[in-house]
């Protein structure tokens, strides 16, 4: 750890920008981290935004202390440390072995040092300041990099979609080029934000491909791809049943997917392995339809509450589904209630073996709602056989699926913005 000494020693002063500590070990109490500079009564710490779970705490440290807090955190909870200063960047990423590899970018970010109060504005992953082609094009930058009043909400639904992002990192490869996979892909505005944080400001070696239905929507965003020069990102007329055009994906992602064709992404994202999925479903209409139960009458003969509480059981039942077949699941706020009620983003990531007890649980679930989703049937065809699930009367097929007509125009709008 002598080498991170060292670079901390560099970072830790008045012209560090930002720095975030992610990629926790396992299940571990905390989730992350952020550092950056202030001024207490003139004299200089380093603030600590430490999140547990969904809480956020603050500590305010002295250069030691930080130093000394980081490098225990490096070395104990976390595999993937990130720094910015206004004379360059660097990343550390330790191994599962405690191998710690360091690589640093020097030059001048463009970036001054900002003022250094101790309540300042929420950081986000893309800066604002320095202007960005796609969100200057879609109106949410000026051209001199300043995020428009008016469309604020926009910029900080993108971050905080990259923030989802930024904390599987350490679950992606990077001995080679990383796939990702973006179903019904829409407009785009998150695909293009993926690719630019990613290998604009990354620098990871990544190819996305976005896929969608509509031919005019794949022709304009293939244009923008051009346009900026983003050459590995490609977007292709398709749906998301049939898609066969990906031996292995690393990534899937699949945003206001309606219905059952998120079960037909999840589908696709378990038969590739996929180390990361990501996942905002949509329209629940199936259980809608199925779900009964003597206790829950009281409730469920209330149309709309049946609909909810149809919708939870859907996305509760498909986090359990991907448990079984050796996710971590998580399932997270992706956007403000007042945005939109469709406001669950599922994520999992690849783990090591499989959970029986959760099949015990779901199996158990299911007979007392009396439902039977389609990510179950369609996960009992797999080949590898891995699920041993019980046989269901209703069977489904690989078919065209469209993004919810409601959400089709704005999968990436409503999603972003």
């Amino acid at each position: 750890m002598e080498e991170l000494k060292s670079l901390l020693e560099k970072y830790l002063n008045r012209e560090l920008l930002h720095m975030v500590i992610s990629g926790a070990k396992g299940p571990a109490e905390l989730t992350k981290v952020r550092i950056r500079p202030v001024l207490l009564k003139e004299e200089l710490r380093f603030q600590a935004e430490i999140f547990r779970g969904t809480k956020a705490f603050h500590e305010n440290l002295k250069k030691e202390e930080a130093a000394a807090r980081i490098s225990q955190w490096m070395q104990d909870s976390f595999r993937q440390l990130q720094l910015a200063g206004t004379f360059g960047t660097a990343s550390v990423l330790v191994s599962k072995k405690g191998k710690v590899t360091i690589k640093e970018k020097t030059q001048n970010t463009g970036v001054k040092a900002g003022e250094l109060a101790h309540n300042k504005k929420k950081h986000y992953l893309l800066e604002e300041g320095r202007p960005i082609d796609f969100l200057v094009d879609l109106g949410v930058m000026t051209q001199e990099g300043k995020v428009v009043h008016a469309r604020y909400d926009k910029f900080r639904q993108i971050n905080r979609f990259l923030e989802f992002i930024e904390d599987v990192l350490p679950a992606l490869p990077r001995d080679r080029e990383i796939a990702i996979l973006d179903f019904g892909c829409g407009k785009s505005y998150l695909t293009f934000a993926m690719y630019y944080y990613l290998k604009i400001c990354r620098g990871l070696d990544i190819r996305i491909t976005g896929l969608d239905l509509k031919e005019d929507v794949i022709l304009h965003c293939s244009e923008l791809a051009e346009k900026y020069g983003y050459e590995k990102l490609n977007f292709l007329k398709g749906d998301i049943a049939g898609y066969e055009g990906e031996k292995q994906v690393d990534m899937v992602v699949t945003l206001h997917a309606c219905d059952t064709a998120t079960d037909y992404a999840l589908y696709k994202a378990v038969n590739w392995n996929a180390r990361v999925i990501l996942s905002v479903p949509c329209c629940q209409h199936e259980l809608n339809r199925q779900i009964y139960s003597e206790q829950l009458a009281p409730v469920l003969k209330h149309g709309l509450l049946k609909e909810r509480i149809a919708a939870l059981v859907t996305d509760g039942l498909r986090a359990e589904l991907l448990e079984q077949q050796g996710y971590a699941v998580q399932v997270l706020e992706f956007i403000d209630m007042e945005h939109t009620p469709k406001n669950i983003l599922i994520r999992a990531v690849k783990r090591s073996g499989e959970n029986q007890e959760h099949g015990k649980a779901y199996e158990a679930c299911t007979q007392a709602l009396h439902v039977h989703p389609t990510l179950e049937r369609l996960l009992k065809k797999q080949p590898s056989g891995k699920v041993n699930l019980p046989e269901r009367q209703r069977e489904g097929a690989l078919g065209h699926i469209p993004l919810c007509p409601e959400d089709a125009d704005r999968s990436r709008k409503g999603a972003a913005g």
